[in-house]
């Protein structure tokens, strides 16, 4: 009989692309307060809640505000961001992703999302894979951003799965540490210069093989 371990997927720039949206939602706003935001400083916002997010823009441009300008901010980027959504279907569904969800499926595996997104359940509605997860722990679930590891701590115990038995995939600095830190089996999905601090790393999902994913089954 195979072991069952806990697989935990984040959201954006791991199953979907979303990442693309959030990147053009974030500059409409920047570009208002004339801050240069490019794809590098984009990097800075990965896996980092909306709020923080904000205020490393604002922090780029050096731009000192009131609190209720940024309530109003955040609302415009969620907006922005939601109205890129409405189309969405399989297709924005990232390469390799669904053979090894599928895998882990046939193989009976623990599934669950552990996501900073506070729109992860539409997404996976829209794409079509929202009954593959077990569990959905998102932006709704926390109050820690990653690097602190609640939101995968909180995933693994909806899975009944210990940490040590659970395995993350990330594409971001933060959400790789914050699955070390919870002493869970990290895999970086992008460029491995950057998640370096990674257990295993691969430029995308079409790179993982079954007889990798059969091994952390039964390791």
């Amino acid at each position: 009989m195979k072991k069952k371990k806990g697989f935990i997927f984040d959201l954006d720039g791991v199953i979907v692309d979303t990442a693309k949206y959030h990147y053009l939602a974030w500059k409409k706003i920047a570009d208002s307060l004339n801050i240069e935001f490019t794809h590098e400083h984009n990097e800075l916002l990965k896996g980092v809640s909306r709020v923080r997010s904000l205020d490393i823009i604002l922090e780029l441009g050096d731009v000192q505000t009131t609190q209720e300008q940024k309530e109003l901010w955040l609302v415009q980027k969620n907006e922005e961001y939601l109205s890129y959504l409405v189309d969405m279907d399989e297709s924005e569904i990232l390469p390799g992703v669904l053979p090894v969800l599928n895998y882990l499926k046939e193989n009976k595996q623990f599934i669950a999302l552990g996501s900073a997104s506070k729109n992860a359940r539409p997404i996976l509605e829209k794409t079509g894979i929202l009954s593959y997860f077990d569990a959905i722990v998102d932006g709704n679930d926390v109050s820690n951003a990653k690097p602190d590891p609640e939101v995968f701590l909180i995933a693994a115990k909806l899975l009944n799965t210990s940490p040590s038995e659970a395995i993350v995939f990330e594409d971001s600095v933060a959400g790789v540490q914050a699955a070390n830190i919870a002493n869970m089996t990290s895999i970086g999905i992008g460029d491995d210069t950057i998640l370096y601090e990674a257990q295993h790393n691969f430029k995308d999902f079409t790179f993982i093989g079954t007889p990798f994913l059969s091994e952390l089954i039964e390791k």
